[in-house]
């Protein structure tokens, strides 16, 4: 399968047209895992019990070496996790492996967790801001990062064997963590500088009925801030419905009704994060990264560059070029953010969506971790977050979805020309003060549509114009 982008680029005062078109279909011949892990639908194959037990059993048999294996399993709080932990235990215990089940807990804390028990590999059961009806699972490796390509194929390549069970001596035992959330919680702290407090914050914390319900308030509370909780009470069926990352506007209500310094949302599984200041204004993950990396400039930390991605503002760019911090772009997708990061060196990249990593810090996107990041400028700053954001500004965008007929499809310029006339109509009208994004979602049957320009009532025009000449030859 290809994965083929087009991409055109401008340098004109410094600001940059960008087009990337692709192929919707998955990467490095992979049949079931995406850019995320493997997501879909509950009861949709492959999201059913028994593909989750033949993924347990193919995901032992790779990582056992010959020897017994050790794999964490954690989960948000979506009812349909509960089915599909039994799963993969079982699973994993017919290959032999040692489970140790870690309940509820953010897909961060797995990551973290992974490293800390010298795990051999931890699996989260979520999927992620999606409502609850999905579901899915991500994997981390030994290092708390997210496996490579080469183990995913490997993985893939046992699913096309018969499940053998190994000897009755042989199977493996499971356990559950009893201190996973105390453990997680004190990592998180120790995010913070030493001798820095919350005390005095009010903050308003929206944990999405999703898996930083137990844990974030806690978190906060801990180092010294007056909490607010909302979004606490999980069922199994409520998780980032009308709440969350993704739907913030609750928080902002909240923020003002409170009179409080900052509200902060998290989404199901708590790897991504937006803020709200004061005034309810809604802080995403560009303008959270400026915040990090620009205290860090200023109080002389190691800030090189940032990465972000195709669609990080470019307000980012320009005000990070302003601190005089480089700025690189790459493809949506936290592993291809990691990846960049990793290989210039760098210490901070992030996504639009929330999804920040500090590689200084922990390794991968946090919430949690961000957002004391950026209560941890508060605290030293003495501003409130409406200034610390106020020297970025961002640029409107506007993003429409245009739901496809089916995923295995290709997508470029030359295949077809109404929608490449569409997109240079509209790039010919921008010129060097805006960008025209198309890409295809890696987790979703969607391409999105993305114009972004100085004025959002016509990237909004734009916008609608090129996802209606998509339409004509792909959606629904």
């Amino acid at each position: 399968m290809s994965d083929t982008f087009f991409v055109t680029l401008s340098d004109e005062k410094g600001i940059f047209t960008v087009r990337v078109l692709g192929s919707l279909s998955k990467m490095s011949n992979k049949r079931y895992f995406g850019t995320d892990g493997i997501r879909g639908s509950v009861g949709q194959y492959p999201i059913t019990p028994d593909f989750m037990l033949k993924l347990g059993w193919a995901t032992g048999c790779v990582l056992s070496n010959g020897e017994r294996s050790r794999i964490l399993i954690g989960k948000d709080t979506r009812i349909s996790g509960y089915m599909f932990e039994s799963a993969l235990e079982a699973g994993l215990s017919a290959a032999g492996a040692e489970v140790l089940l870690l309940g509820p807990m953010p897909t961060p804390a797995i990551a973290y967790l992974t490293r800390t028990f010298r795990a051999d590999a931890g699996i989260v059961i979520s999927a992620s801001h999606n409502p609850h009806a999905d579901n899915g699972v991500k994997f981390f490796s030994k290092t708390g990062k997210k496996l490579a390509d080469e183990v995913e194929l490997q993985i893939e390549t046992a699913l096309e064997h018969d499940l053998e069970i190994v000897a009755s001596e042989r199977l493996g035992k499971a356990r559950r963590v009893e201190d996973a959330a105390g453990r997680y919680i004190e990592f998180c702290k120790s995010a913070v500088a030493r001798g820095v407090d919350l005390k005095g914050f009010k903050l308003v914390l929206d944990c999405a009925q999703g898996a930083t319900y137990h844990i974030a308030p806690r978190v906060f509370e801990e180092l010294g801030a007056q909490v607010i909780s909302m979004g606490v009470c999980p069922d199994g069926l409520n998780i980032n419905h009308e709440c969350g990352s993704t739907e913030p506007e609750a928080l902002s209500r909240a923020v003002i009704d409170h009179q409080a310094d900052a509200g902060i949302a998290f989404d199901g599984d708590g790897d991504r994060v937006v803020m709200v200041d004061a005034k309810g204004q809604v802080l995403d993950g560009d303008e959270i990264l400026y915040v990090i990396a620009s205290h860090r400039v200023r109080t002389g930390q190691p800030c090189k560059g940032v990465i972000g991605t195709v669609m990080s503002n470019l307000g980012l760019e320009l005000g990070l070029r302003e601190l005089g911090v480089l700025f690189d772009r790459t493809k949506v997708g936290d592993r291809y953010v990691m990846e960049a990061m990793q290989n210039r060196g760098w210490l901070l990249g992030g996504e639009s969506s929330g999804h920040i990593i500090c590689l200084d810090l922990t390794t991968t996107g946090d919430g949690i971790v961000s957002a004391l990041q950026v209560m941890q400028v508060m605290a030293q700053s003495g501003l409130a977050l409406s200034q610390l954001k106020r020297s970025m500004t961002k640029y409107p965008q506007c993003l429409v979805n245009v739901r496809l007929k089916q995923l295995e499809q290709t997508m470029s310029l030359e295949a077809y020309p109404n929608v490449a006339k569409a997109v240079r109509s509209v790039e010919d009208n921008l010129g060097s003060q805006g960008r025209v994004l198309l890409r295809p979602s890696g987790t979703e049957p969607v391409i999105r549509v993305m114009v972004e320009g100085q004025e959002y009532e016509q990237v909004q025009v734009y916008a609608n114009t090129i996802a209606e000449a998509v339409k004509t030859v792909v959606g629904e």
